[in-house]
């Protein structure tokens, strides 16, 4: 948009690149799939189907040009590492043999680890959703439609690590997708209970007003302002050209005077609460926080209380935008405009401002707690068949996206199964070159789509929609109890709740809510408070499960362990899009509370050895990869420190024979990339992508997981559980630079290990060089070939530490080829300060 943004003249520039046509993206499908459902189409078309539902979405298997030898190489390569272990402790010949000992247990733990993740690998799955097919079926000739009700989740729980505009854009996003407007309701949670947070809603919900029509009128995508408005060329897709531009600018123009309002709630609140509190004198010392109606803000004040902070504060439920059909409740508040929206659907789904209480007394279980405050008023308010969750950092990419997870849920085939559907989690603030591997392409295009082809893929604790019921903790239809006991012990002492869960599972649908009366609206206050769960089946066997710091795997195995499945969607345009950290010391800290939480589930009642009674045998086996893979670590830590031995005057030799040791050593890993390599063709991912996902988990070894080992043997001795730490979304002062989180190294004490790996592979390779030079001509061709195979691991451990070295450059990173010629000089420093030592004491001391 830079360009619009620079003219003067506004239309005449605007016209050229706002009104370029849309082109067709790369099929979804992918040119190593073909289809899998030919037969069930052709059964469905000429039945009309089983139960009168089309088949709503497509099914494409990997080719088998491309599968069989995928599935052969892996087999090829167990075979090779178990004679690999043969070989090995037949030849159980080393110079230390208590580190020959730990290496073995080191290959046997990494040949478990592989095959672990391997084996769930066999058949990957693509499921992409037909929405034309959906249309037809539910959308009725007078413009409405017969789609079920979906409650859309936004959980934040700080205005400052969690930008407001990152928040209300999520909001803006989900308030204009293209789904029945009377069918969804958005609840925003709120973990600050922050008045800043309420009234920036206030303010969106306002200029939902506007925007909402415009991108209907004129097909906007991505329907978050802040994304589109930095599009420099967006494609339009509507039916009124001649009016986009004026519309356009004037939008524009709305959406930053938005900003404006929304970056002086601080002060205005702060000004607002002195005035009243000035008038004010029976309060005492105590300054409250006073709301734009002249009440005392009931959540945390700005001068903080005992009873009136974060952590300890009633529960809070206001319903910003009332239902569409009984209006969207603004008067004269909503934004004023000019444009022409007639024959536009003006109306807004309504929109819920939740912050549940909160009291030092108990645990509020983080955001599994939040998740399920959220469950339970919009029980009361809506209930909707469907719940859809996103964190405030994600907005919704593409306008189509509900829609097409509904299309898994009202599939014949196996719709009424699906517990939940998972789409991939897509960023669009990540550096050009992903240093850190935040797009994960190997994990989500990989993964979750050899997932898709057992039970389905695990929930990854955003953009992920689910079956209301499956979140209650009841049992697929295929296996369901006729008469289900809906009870105060397992749901809570609310009746009126009990009464939405009854009517929950008896599909019994509502498309209008409950008058909001003063006694609703308490109960749903009560339903938010602090001690309602507390004695009950949330967090175990109810909703969101509590006590791991990762809610989200453990919640999918919960729901897979009941017999559900899941599946995963997959569309031509990303459905949604979020904010990744970039910077290296945030990114670790994200990954010591995933690894940590998965740790924390192996060694709970959820064990995947022990739990889920309907798991699928390789499903299982997936979630326990996802459950000891920290582990590894470990492992690769002490590998990673090997290089050490150089600095040992004689030759150590960890394996003998040591040249048939590395050669197997090197077939074994040639054999992983290769089978990487077919995995990169099937999954459509590129060796970048493939790259830094090696490169990230070398990283990760040395630093993140080696923590979460730690802080899960000091949970085992003290049952403290993993410190939950939200993951900054906050920039570096630098506003000209937009990936200054790059180069924004923090030290922290996990990164001791990683600095330590990277100096002695250093010191290593300078070593050896030295060694080369005293030691060439005494040398025999054996010790040659020996050492130079030696060196190779040294060389690929440096490699792979390479994003690292580039972070520790902090801002001089910016031009790589800093360290390209730093790191030869270290090696030659090393390297002559070794033979200036040998040869000054080398009579003394043998080197």
């Amino acid at each position: 948009m830079a360009s619009a943004a620079g003219s003067s003249g506004g239309n005449a520039s605007l016209a050229d690149p706002l009104l370029a046509s849309a082109k067709k993206q790369v099929s979804a499908k992918g040119k190593h799939w073909e289809a899998a459902d030919k037969e069930a189409r052709r059964a469905a078309k000429e039945s009309g189907g089983e139960d009168g539902r089309p088949l709503l979405f497509r099914t494409y298997k990997v080719k088998g040009t491309l599968l069989h030898p995928y599935r052969a190489l892996i087999f090829i390569r167990l075979i090779a590492v178990l004679l690999f272990f043969v070989w090995r402790v037949k030849h159980n010949n080393s110079d230390i043999m208590w580190f020959w000992t730990m290496s073995v247990v080191g290959d046997v733990w990494f040949g478990f680890s592989w095959l672990l993740n391997q084996l769930p690998k066999f058949n990957p799955v693509k499921t992409i959703p037909d929405i034309a097919a959906l249309r037809r079926q539910y959308d009725l000739p007078d413009g409405t439609s017969s789609l079920p009700g979906i409650d859309i989740f936004v959980t934040t729980a700080d205005p400052i690590d969690e930008p407001i505009l990152y928040t209300m854009n999520c909001v803006l996003s989900i308030l204009a997708s293209d789904y029945p407007v009377d069918r969804c309701a958005c609840y925003l949670s709120d973990d600050s209970g922050a008045l800043i947070q309420y009234e920036a809603l206030v303010e969106t919900a306002k200029f939902a007003t506007l925007w909402v029509p415009f991108c209907r009128k004129h097909c906007i995508e991505p329907r978050a302002p802040e994304s589109y408005f930095e599009l420099e060329a967006p494609l339009y897709a509507g039916r009124a050209p001649e009016e986009f531009a004026d519309d356009h600018s004037s939008v524009r123009r709305e959406y930053a005077e938005f900003k404006e309002h929304l970056e002086s709630l601080s002060s205005a609140i702060s000004k607002r609460s002195d005035v009243y509190n000035s008038m004010k004198t029976d309060q005492g010392d105590a300054k409250a926080t006073w709301m734009a109606n002249g009440t005392q803000w009931p959540g945390a004040w700005i001068d903080t209380t005992e009873t009136h902070r974060k952590g300890h504060h009633v529960g809070i439920v206001k319903v910003v935008l009332d239902h569409p059909i009984r209006g969207h409740n603004l008067g004269s508040q909503a934004c004023t405009h000019s444009l022409n929206f007639t024959s536009i659907d003006e109306r807004i789904p309504m929109l819920v401002y939740i912050a549940r209480g909160k009291n030092p007394s108990y645990d509020h279980n983080k955001k599994a707690g939040a998740l399920n405050a959220q469950l339970r008023a919009s029980g009361l308010l809506s209930n909707a068949q469907f719940i859809i969750n996103f964190d405030c950092d994600h907005y919704i990419n593409n306008s189509q996206a509900l829609r097409a997870a509904i299309c898994f849920m009202l599939d014949q085939r196996e719709g009424d199964n699906t517990a939940f559907v998972q789409f991939p989690q897509r960023f669009d603030n990540v550096d050009p070159s992903d240093r850190y591997g935040n797009h994960n392409r190997v994990f989500f295009d990989g993964t979750m789509l050899a997932l898709n082809g057992l039970q389905g893929p695990s929930y990854l604790g955003t953009g992920c929609m689910f079956r209301r019921i499956a979140l209650y903790g009841i049992d697929p239809p295929h296996c369901r109890e006729d008469n289900i006991v809906v009870d105060a012990n397992r749901f809570g002492s609310s009746i009126l709740f009990q009464d939405s869960v009854s009517k929950a599972i008896n599909q019994e649908r509502s498309t209008i809510p409950p008058t909001l009366s003063e006694t609703f609206l308490t109960e749903m206050e009560t339903v938010v408070s602090a001690s309602h769960d507390k004695e009950t089946g949330w967090g175990k066997g109810v909703g969101y499960i509590y006590e791991i710091a990762t809610e989200d795997i453990v919640t999918g195995f919960r729901i897979h362990g009941q017999g559900w499945r899941s599946m995963y969607c997959t569309m031509e345009r990303d459905a949604f899009c979020g904010i990744a950290p970039i910077n290296l010391t945030e990114r670790l800290h994200q990954i010591v509370r995933w690894s940590g939480g998965s740790l924390e589930m192996f060694f709970s009642r959820n064990n995947p050895l022990i739990g889920g009674g309907r798991l699928q045998m390789l499903q299982r086996v997936s979630y326990l990869n996802m459950t000891v893979y920290p582990a590894t670590s470990l492992f690769i830590l002490l590998y990673a420190l090997s290089p050490v031995m150089w600095l040992i005057p004689d030759e150590v030799y960890i394996q003998r024979p040591f040249t048939k040791y590395v050669v197997y050593l090197l077939v074994i890993i040639l054999m992983i990339h290769i089978i990487g390599w077919l995995e990169i063709k099937w999954a459509g991912i590129t060796w970048l992508d493939y790259w830094r996902n090696e490169q990230f988990f070398m990283i990760g070894s040395t630093s993140a997981y080696p923590a979460a080992v730690l802080h899960m043997v000091v949970n085992l001795l003290t049952k403290k559980g993993i410190h939950f730490r939200v993951t900054s979304k906050q920039t570096a002062a630098d506003t000209n630079d937009k990936f200054a989180d790059l180069y924004d190294m923090r030290w922290v004490p996990m990164l001791i290990p990683t600095v330590v790996v990277l100096i002695c592979n250093v010191g290593a390779i300078g070593v050896a060089m030295g060694k080369t030079v005293v030691y060439m001509g005494a040398w025999t061709i054996a010790q040659k070939t020996h050492a130079a195979l030696g060196l190779l691991f040294n060389v690929w451990i440096m490699v792979l530490l390479y994003p690292f070295a580039l972070a520790v450059m902090g801002r001089w990173a910016k031009r790589p080829v800093i360290l390209v010629v730093l790191l030869p000089v270290a090696f030659v420093i090393v390297c002559i300060v070794y033979i200036t030592v040998h040869i000054l004491l080398g009579g003394f001391v043998a080197f």
